[in-house]
């Protein structure tokens, strides 16, 4: 069984949670499918769940080298120079990070409003970037983007191989 689940931002990537935060299990009740990988509390869009053991292992492994793609929302409008330094890899503490593809993109047309609302600064404009990478360490795409001058304000996974997000709203979720 494979289901593909457009996580809200403030939820866990996890069925259970010790201090009562928002979990998987408030949305999702399928006995015996996990998450194949880790969206952070505070990004948004995919994970995909699965019962199929090799499935997960196909895309989270990573030698499996499994494309993801993510729309982020950054501090000012990022620079030729800097979608440069994402395609060509920034020195992050736990070693080189690369984007397979980074550029501008609009802010999408069809986006849900995020809750609780990113911080917002009259001083400081934000600019849009679709970001694919194949590694998947922690908060990567985050530290990316701090990297190169324009730290991340909100994260939307919208595909994680050949699964897509599509139309699917905040919380809900499609069997494939």
């Amino acid at each position: 069984m494979i289901v593909l689940f457009n996580k809200p931002c403030d939820v866990l990537s996890q069925f259970t949670d010790r201090e009562d935060r928002r979990t998987l299990a408030d949305y999702i009740s399928f006995p015996g499918v996990y998450a194949a990988g880790r969206l952070d509390r505070d990004s948004e869009g995919l994970l995909v769940l699965t019962d199929d053991a090799r499935l997960k292992q196909r895309l989270t492994h990573p030698r499996s080298n499994t494309p993801k793609t993510y729309l982020a929302q950054v501090e000012r409008e990022p620079d030729t120079a800097a979608l440069r330094a994402l395609r060509n890899g920034v020195r992050l503490k736990d070693g080189i990070a690369r984007a397979v593809a980074a550029q501008r993109v609009e802010q999408p047309a069809n986006l849900w409003p995020r809750e609780p609302p990113i911080r917002f600064r009259k001083s400081v404009a934000t600019g849009w970037l679709s970001l694919t990478i194949t590694e998947g360490r922690n908060r990567q795409v985050r530290r990316m983007t701090a990297a190169v001058g324009h730290p991340t304000l909100r994260l939307i996974r919208t595909a994680v191989g050949e699964y897509r997000l599509d139309d699917l709203q905040p919380g809900e979720w499609r069997v494939i």
